[in-house]
């Protein structure tokens, strides 16, 4: 029996690439696609299909706070993230939130197919450092780095301060009203013990949580 696959992803180009790597492929069929949060949603209240390939950075609701709603409506549907940010970023969170698997889109092509396989027999697929990470976690006394004490929605915004976005421009992209976002500001500078962004910015390089961060 063939899973079934959505891709959500707002480029074409991107779409394209994942459907030529994955047609043809025993066991594997691609039943749709969606361009954004609201079509995410649209496929998955429609059902027909088993696994999610889902892009963190899409127009409308997106990242963390999507991967939260697909879990609460199809509890059953399987979702693998294929994104640009290195796991560093984001895959704890991924996972933390109800994906199964998180992938990068520079090492897609060569460990997608056996991804979704993976997934599909109900394993995850995670590295190693993402599955330290999950166990570290939950062991008693562990010093948790500021950045962890980070809500998703905070964390998204740290990520896109550290990206050189201002307060009006994150406000446009995720939706919100400038006071909401400068309110969630605010709290990120306190909870990480920083006066400005640029504190947050040297604090992202140091710890490779900035997409410009070296990856050595």
């Amino acid at each position: 029996m063939s899973t079934r696959v959505v891709i959500a992803d707002d480029h074409t180009i991107v779409r394209e690439g994942l459907r030529r790597i994955l047609e043809g492929q025993d066991g594997i069929e691609v039943s749709g696609e969606a361009v954004n949060g609201h079509e995410v949603m649209e496929r998955v209240r429609a059902g027909g299909f088993e696994l999610l390939l889902l892009d963190l950075s899409m127009p409308g609701k997106s990242g963390i706070e999507l991967i939260k709603q697909v879990r609460d409506e199809a509890p059953r549907l399987r979702i693998l993230v294929l994104t640009m940010h290195e796991e560093d970023q984001y895959a704890v969170r991924a996972i933390r939130a109800g994906a199964q698997g998180y992938l990068t889109k520079e090492s897609a092509p060569s460990q997608l197919v056996s991804a979704i396989r993976r997934i599909a027999e109900g394993r995850p697929y995670i590295s190693a450092n993402v599955a330290e990470q999950l166990a570290l976690d939950v062991m008693p006394g562990n010093d948790e780095e500021p950045h962890k004490h980070l809500s998703d929605r905070e964390f998204e915004i740290f990520q896109l301060l550290v990206g050189g976005r201002g307060v009006s421009e994150i406000a446009g992209q995720l939706h919100l009203s400038v006071k909401t976002v400068s309110t969630h500001k605010t709290r990120i500078l306190q909870k990480m013990n920083a006066q400005s962004v640029a504190d947050l910015v040297r604090y992202a390089i140091r710890h490779r949580l900035s997409p410009d961060s070296p990856s050595g």
